[in-house]
């Protein structure tokens, strides 16, 4: 791995040994379980986000993602945490509203849980251990960027400070949906 796919994140050459991470479970905000499976077939770019953190703004990216790519089968999902720095502190319900009203949110956002430590949710327990060695790793802020192909193999990974509007970075998604 380079020092630069180590700091900035990317996508992985494609692998045999990269499996699908599905069936991969969450909550919704009732506590009832969600399959992240349901979007197979689609490319899945999943985000731990936080309202309060210098990365905020990149909601707005998000969904201008999903908005210019959504029908040719890109889906964003927000997981909100208050993992780092007590940056996320509200309820889901603020959480949401925070979103929608200041960033025109549309794509769907979990109930905030953690994404380090021994209680991670079993999402970010998958994506920061399974998938391609050189992208497995604890999270280390908010905002990391996860993506999946349309198998659910774990393609990509980027850190906090690579912006999802950027041209490197929009590149390869429309890559991973091409494929």
């Amino acid at each position: 791995m380079s020092i630069i796919h180590s700091i900035f994140g990317g996508l992985v050459p494609k692998s045999e040994a990269n499996t699908s991470l599905y069936p991969l479970q969450t909550l919704d905000s009732s506590g009832a379980p969600v399959d992240v499976g349901q979007h197979r077939g689609k490319v899945v770019l999943i985000v731990n986000t936080a309202s309060k953190c210098g990365f905020t703004k990149q909601y707005d990216a998000l969904e201008q993602l999903h908005k210019k790519y959504g029908e040719q089968g890109l889906v964003v999902l927000g997981f909100p945490s208050n993992d780092f720095m007590g940056q996320e502190p509200g309820s889901d319900a603020e959480i949401e509203s925070f979103c929608r009203i200041n960033h025109g949110v549309s794509f769907r956002l979990f109930p905030k849980a953690p994404v380090v430590g021994t209680n991670k949710q079993p999402v970010f327990a998958a994506l920061t251990t399974r998938g391609p060695r050189e992208i497995q790793g604890e999270v280390r802020w908010n905002f990391e960027k996860f993506l999946l192909d349309r198998e659910g193999r774990l393609v990509g990974r980027w850190r906090s400070y690579v912006h999802p509007g950027w041209g490197v970075f929009e590149r390869a998604i429309r890559r991973v949906l091409a494929a």
